[in-house]
């Protein structure tokens, strides 16, 4: 790790951990905790009237703490409040098992204290300065952090690699001076306000289209210069326009389902190339052959996704593409608008739609019954489509700002928490 020693520039030293300014040290995690590594608690489960709230693995997995009702679980019995199982303000967890890619993923608990316990697949450290906490979370999760984790969590068999107390309290950490690893930690800071900034406005925009979706999709709102007669009238769509059409599926697309073909992988290793290989979530692979060189939709046909309510499956395909035999692929007829129907394809629930029992399942037959509302007019289906279309044009520009903002992010933590860049 690091460079040679004849490479190693002016003010600068090598060390187990790789280059570092020659004011800094190497200290093993052992010497720089107040408390810890400790395992967490696992018992019983019960629910929030009965017992003691801990957290699940699921509320450190992407790195910072998530406490929502999805991470947060409730044990069957009340810890008592004495217990040093409680976690305080600035407590670090470190995930001791997990996948490969997750084992020893770290972060800070940011949230009250004496109120939450932490399960005995993580280990919690407390150190006597909390940008000392900070730092080291930043150094686990940055590069360096995650090759020792990789290499710490070696010879483990199974699906869950363990990394042991011992292994955890001699990892070994770049250390700066005290005013310096204070500034390192809130320039991270900066930059985690700013990924958090870009998250919220894409919710908020994701939230935006769900409920503009909502709205001009089942005609309750009509822009401007379309309405032609007021009211509405139930169908099997629910309640539409009185000037809308209620539609099945199969009397708007034909199914090109017969021209679909899967590739094994091993056969898809041998055809890479830049053209999409669509599956029911999506693009699965790039292959150098084509099925089709059109303007489609495919609808997923089998897979958890068809359970759940906030899963894209619909999908528009412009241009040549390979799709395998897991979605349907549709063909709109021509005076029926392919973004407005896309559109009207992804914001349905299909949970009542499945057919299936171990695997879910949405048939062929099942789709060409779905019911459809739509506008009678091409250009209305037209006007609605751009207008989600225009949303769908911010939420990716959100989407590559945030990408951008974490790359940036994970680069400055290589370079500030290995003294390459000082901000002193």
């Amino acid at each position: 790790m690091g460079a040679k020693m004849s490479e190693v520039r002016r003010g600068y030293k090598q060390t187990e951990v790789g280059v570092i300014p020659e004011d800094w040290e190497v200290s093993r995690l052992q010497e720089m905790v107040r408390s810890g590594p400790k395992n967490g608690y696992s018992g019983p489960a019960g629910d929030v009237l009965s017992g003691t709230a801990t957290l699940s693995l699921a509320a450190t997995s992407s790195g910072r703490m998530v406490l929502n009702e999805t991470t947060v679980k409730y044990l069957a019995q009340t810890i008592p409040a004495s217990s040093p199982l409680f976690l305080e303000a600035g407590d670090v967890l470190v995930q001791r098992a997990n996948t490969a890619d997750l084992v020893g993923t770290t972060a800070v608990f940011n949230g009250p204290s004496a109120t939450y316990i932490y399960p005995d697949l993580m280990m919690r450290l407390r150190f006597g300065r909390r940008s000392t906490g900070e730092w080291f979370w930043r150094y686990a999760n940055s590069g360096n952090g995650r090759a020792f984790f990789r290499s710490a969590a070696a010879g483990s068999t199974g699906t869950m690699p363990k990394i042991s107390g011992e292994a955890l309290r001699n990892m070994p950490v770049p250390i700066a001076p005290p005013s310096e690893e204070e500034d390192v930690v809130e320039a991270l800071s900066d930059a985690d306000a700013l990924i958090e900034s870009l998250e919220q406005l894409l919710t908020k925009k994701r939230h935006i289209k769900q409920g503009a979706m909502q709205e001009l999709l089942t005609g309750k709102k009509r822009l401007p210069g379309f309405q032609s007669k007021p009211g509405h009238r139930p169908t099997e769509a629910g309640l539409i326009p009185v000037d809308w059409n209620a539609h099945r599926l199969g009397d708007l697309v034909s199914f090109l389902d017969g021209r679909r073909r899967p590739v094994k992988d091993g056969d898809r290793a041998k055809m890479r190339g830049s053209i999409p290989y669509y599956g029911a979530s999506g693009i699965v692979d790039y292959v150098n052959d084509y099925l089709f060189d059109d303007d489609l939709i495919l609808l997923g046909e089998d897979g958890e996704n068809i359970l759940s309510r906030n899963c894209r499956l619909a999908f528009r395909i412009a241009g040549r593409a390979w799709v395998n035999n897991h979605a349907h692929v549709l063909k709109p007829n021509p005076d029926v608008s392919i973004g407005f129907l896309t559109d009207y394809l992804e914001s349905l629930n299909y949970e009542a739609l499945n057919s299936g029992t171990a695997q879910p399942k949405l048939t062929k037959q099942t789709c060409i019954g779905i019911p459809i509302a739509a506008p009678p007019t091409f250009d209305e289906q037209t006007a609605i489509a751009a207008v989600l279309s225009d949303i769908d044009a911010d939420v990716a520009a959100l989407e590559t700002k945030l990408t951008k903002a974490k790359q940036i992010k994970q680069g400055m933590m290589q370079e500030l928490l290995t003294g390459r860049t000082r901000l002193v």
